[in-house]
């Protein structure tokens, strides 16, 4: 069980339960009323707790598994051990998502507003409310219910904030107007300067920058990234996007729905991701790209074209995914034998 101290635990539940909340089918049906306590990995996973297995990699780890229950796609409910049951269904990683939210669920923090809080009198702040000590609120911005304010968070002037949102501690944001039950952790920091100036030999002369950040729902960005605000044009994120640690989002950057970014990537101003874009472990994007719907972005690569709908890319400068592999054979077998040889 995950430690006490910091984490909420829920149930215990049936397999019922379960099954009826996730949409799994269940290989023994005279389990039903089977309660399990709490969720784990296949190798540390007791009688009372239910594990996943989502790589055929891990099946060896499955017939050592001690597990009550395994959410695993149907073709392995013959290789489940005797006396673990099947939860059947097409992805069960994201069925184990849902399982450890049942029993692992968000707080719901207390309303709250710290003595040591600072509130402009022309904010505007929603019922059930929580804010922690040294955070500020400045002049007519805007909570919505239920949003919660890490301690030392900043919201700057005129800013709105929707409802059920989290602000973690320290972060910052400014320029910016931000959906509903999204996930600001702490150090983040939305709304600040854009890189933008004009270059010249006698200085470089700031551009300002007069854009804003809309940020859309259910979005969450890591800890210690940063979202510029536009330069004249908004910065956007769009619903569902999930934005790693240490991620640099430029100006005039726009995310459609459901992008998913991991740590360590750069984004160069006014590039355009379209929904579902996956981006590895830091990749850079540079300028005034399009990364089309559903591209995936491998880690490390460096993208200095427009990248079709579904394309794969990897390598620097970014190439597909298939071109980039062969080109990695060639240059290893080169290295090992002293000598490249013609396909």
């Amino acid at each position: 069980m995950a430690d006490p101290r910091f984490f909420t635990h829920g149930g215990p539940f049936t397999l019922r339960q379960i099954s009826t909340a996730i949409g799994c089918e269940v290989t023994d049906p005279d389990a039903l009323d089977r309660e399990f306590k709490d969720v784990g990995p296949l190798g540390a996973a007791g009688d009372s707790t239910i594990a996943f297995l989502a790589n055929k990699r891990y099946l060896p780890s499955l017939s050592a598994s001690a597990a009550g229950a395994v959410l695993m796609q149907p073709q392995y409910a013959n290789r489940l051990p005797d006396g673990c049951i099947g939860l059947l269904m097409r992805d069960p990683y994201y069925g184990f998502a849902q399982t450890a939210q049942m029993f692992y669920p968000e707080p719901v923090p207390e309303p709250l507003i710290h003595e040591r809080a600072t509130i402009a009198d022309s904010a505007k702040v929603g019922r059930g409310v929580r804010i922690e000590a040294g955070a500020v609120v400045g002049e007519d911005a805007v909570l919505g219910d239920g949003v919660w304010l890490g301690p030392n968070a900043v919201i700057d002037r005129g800013v709105v904030i929707g409802k059920g949102t989290w602000i973690g501690a320290g972060a910052y944001v400014g320029c910016a107007d931000l959906g509903d039950h999204n996930r600001i952790h702490p150090g983040v920091r939305i709304g600040t300067r854009g890189f933008g100036f004009a270059m010249n030999p006698k200085g470089h002369l700031d551009i300002p920058q007069l854009g804003t950040v809309k940020i859309g729902s259910f979005v969450e960005i890591g800890a210690n990234s940063t979202v510029d605000r536009g330069m004249g044009p908004d910065t956007v994120i769009g619903d569902g996007c999930k934005i790693d640690n240490l991620v640099q989002i430029g100006h005039n950057v726009r995310m459609g729905r459901g992008c998913v970014v991991a740590a360590q990537v750069g984004i160069a101003g006014s590039t355009v991701l379209h929904d579902f874009v996956a981006c590895g472990a830091q990749s850079g994007i540079a300028g005034h790209l399009t990364i089309s719907t559903g591209a995936q972005i491998a880690a490390k690569a460096g993208v200095i074209r427009d990248i079709e709908p579904g394309h794969k890319v990897g390598g620097l400068p970014a190439v597909p995914m298939r071109q980039w592999l062969r080109q990695h054979a060639i240059l290893s077998k080169a290295a090992s034998t002293g000598k490249i040889e013609k396909e």
